[in-house]
């Protein structure tokens, strides 16, 4: 258990990275590690869509961007001042969409009933986040792009029933990042 403890401890929320490539044979074990999560009914309803080229990265930016417009104002009174910061930076300047690889999560709904989408769809992400963190790899889920269904399952050439719930940046970190901020379990503890 202390392995698993300390890479769970090390997981953090990546929003730049260096231009370094990430190979094919990674992404897909991370990938794998995704597929082993819990789903509603063993639904298994996810959806990886792998995004490296450039002009389909810059476009999930852009309506990141757009979104993130949208929401700022609202997100500063909640976050604090470095980390709004943070994820100003990432959204405004595309430095999240400049990872060198992008995974849309989406979940096919011809699979799963509407009120477990989330429920079948997160475990999944989580796995993936920490299946990068694993192998020395940057990510962040980031779920901004995904207000713009329509505009990002147009740019993917989704299918309508197919609804994208999350965008993963993968990269080599930029930099490394002090270790994670926690509410203390007997704080959270009931």
């Amino acid at each position: 258990m202390n392995d698993f403890d300390a890479l769970v401890r090390r997981q953090r929320a990546h929003r730049s990275f260096a231009s370094d490539e990430v190979d094919d044979a990674t992404i897909d074990a991370i990938i794998a590690s995704a597929t082993f999560a819990p789903s509603a009914e063993n639904s298994q309803p996810w959806v990886f869509v792998v995004v490296r080229d450039r002009t389909r990265r810059d476009g999930i930016g852009d309506l990141m961007a757009a979104a993130w417009a949208q929401a700022r104002e609202y997100s500063r009174a909640r976050l604090t001042e470095s980390l709004f910061a943070d994820v100003d930076a990432g959204l405004s300047s595309g430095t999240i969409a400049a990872a060198p690889v992008l995974i849309v999560v989406a979940v096919d709904r011809h699979l799963v009933h509407p009120g477990a989408v989330g429920s079948s769809a997160f475990p999944a992400v989580q796995n993936l986040l920490l299946a990068a963190t694993a192998r020395g790899l940057g990510s962040a889920l980031t779920t901004i792009a995904t207000t713009q269904t329509s505009e990002l399952r147009a740019l993917l050439d989704l299918d309508a029933h197919y609804d994208p719930v999350a965008v993963i940046p993968i990269g080599h970190p930029a930099h490394p990042l002090a270790p994670a901020r926690r509410r203390p379990p007997h704080v959270v503890r009931r």
